[in-house]
């Protein structure tokens, strides 16, 4: 458990702030959100929803600030686990929060590129958002987890692995889904679904743990 008074502080605040941004997404958007929440075990969401996706969604956009603050603190917790104490001053805090949003946005926008490059953009676009939901999802079970691990458990590597399972089998289902809805394109392209799992799936992450351990450095 994070003990240090200043830091329990910081996380407080920001963990309220991600609660309100998800509340901000359930009042604007309340149908919505009772569909979403139910995700993982029911496609109804998706169906609905895919039709009518936009460039900015305000309630992706909403539950995105959630996503990135609670990933945050996340790993920080993880950092608290693995490397012993941390100084969690807010520089840090701000240089994490940039560093997360700026790792996830490129990677979409890379994405997207390659969409336009290889003609894909339905695709791409339908992928896209099935992922953002699974992960903006994950955003949300981190929410408590988070509020478990600074408050009232201490977690140790066993947890955090678990923690870490969950996240690949949200993504993982977000690959399923993706793989039914366009089974026929990905089957003629199959070469080119792999090389694409590699490089922009699998090789970011460890890109992005790789950086983390340089960060805890500086």
């Amino acid at each position: 458990m994070i003990r240090a008074v200043v830091s329990n502080e910081m996380f407080t605040i920001l963990l309220m702030v991600g609660l309100v941004f998800v509340a901000l997404a359930k009042v604007l958007h309340a149908k919505r959100f009772d569909n979403f929440v139910y995700l993982p075990g029911n496609s109804k969401y998706l169906l609905i929803h895919t039709r009518d996706q936009k460039f900015f969604d305000r309630f992706d956009a909403l539950l995105f600030v959630n996503l990135i603050i609670s990933t945050s603190i996340f790993i920080c917790i993880c950092f608290e686990v693995f490397n012993g104490s941390l100084d969690y001053s807010l520089d840090f805090m701000l240089k994490l929060l940039i560093a997360v949003t700026s790792f996830i946005l490129i990677k979409v926008l890379i994405e997207r590129l390659l969409g336009s490059i290889f003609d894909m953009d339905p695709i791409i676009d339908n992928y896209l958002f099935q992922k953002t939901s699974y992960k903006n999802y994950f955003g949300l079970l981190l929410i408590p987890i988070n509020a478990l691990f600074i408050y009232t458990f201490e977690p140790n590597k066993t947890v955090i692995f678990s923690v870490f399972g969950v996240f690949f089998i949200l993504i993982l289902m977000g690959l399923v889904v993706s793989f039914k809805v366009h089974q026929n394109a990905l089957r003629q392209n199959m070469f080119y679904f792999i090389l694409y799992l590699c490089a922009l799936e699998i090789a970011p992450y460890i890109i992005l743990i790789k950086l983390l351990q340089v960060f805890t450095v500086i």
